[in-house]
């Protein structure tokens, strides 16, 4: 399977009263040298997912997700030692479900969307809430943001 996607940072917190659901999530990664192996625990429903380098210019990567019973899911999040902690708002636009994701805890004050296409050439048009592109940017993919989080970069400016 492969997954393409765009990421954006988020300016201001209008996407709030757009989104049609939001999901408290957790999610710890067991391994991540050739392929990233993560668990994560979405509200009720979890899921073990295998993600391969990226490419493309980081809009595309291999993806493999499975559903995993949720007390499987905590089981594996208690033995990782970083998580990632976000709430994840749904918000349609414009024909394209974009993922808005608010961290929380170490990472908290990014705010980060992601919308997934079905072609690398695609580029859909952007709500007013979304500031400028970060695909391919490696600090802001979840598994790096587990290492080292928003709250221990150096410059703020670049946040």
């Amino acid at each position: 399977m492969q997954e393409i996607e765009r990421k954006y940072l988020v300016c201001n917190d209008s996407y709030r009263r757009e989104a049609v659901r939001s999901v408290v999530m957790a999610q710890g990664y067991l391994c991540s040298r050739r392929i990233t192996a993560r668990v994560r625990l979405c509200g009720d429903e979890a899921y073990l997912t295998f993600k391969g380098k990226s490419y493309d210019g980081g809009l595309s990567r291999f993806e493999f997700e499975r559903t995993i019973p949720a007390t499987c899911a905590r089981m594996l999040l208690a033995r990782c030692t970083s998580l990632v902690e976000k709430v994840r708002h749904y918000v349609p636009f414009e024909g394209h479900l974009f993922e808005v994701d608010e961290f929380t805890g170490d990472n908290s004050g990014l705010v980060v969307a992601e919308v997934e296409l079905c072609d690398c050439t695609l580029h859909p048009t952007l709500p007013t809430w979304v500031s400028h592109e970060v695909t391919g940017q490696h600090r802001y993919y979840n598994s790096y943001l587990a290492k080292r989080p928003y709250s221990t970069w150096a410059e703020p400016s670049h946040r």
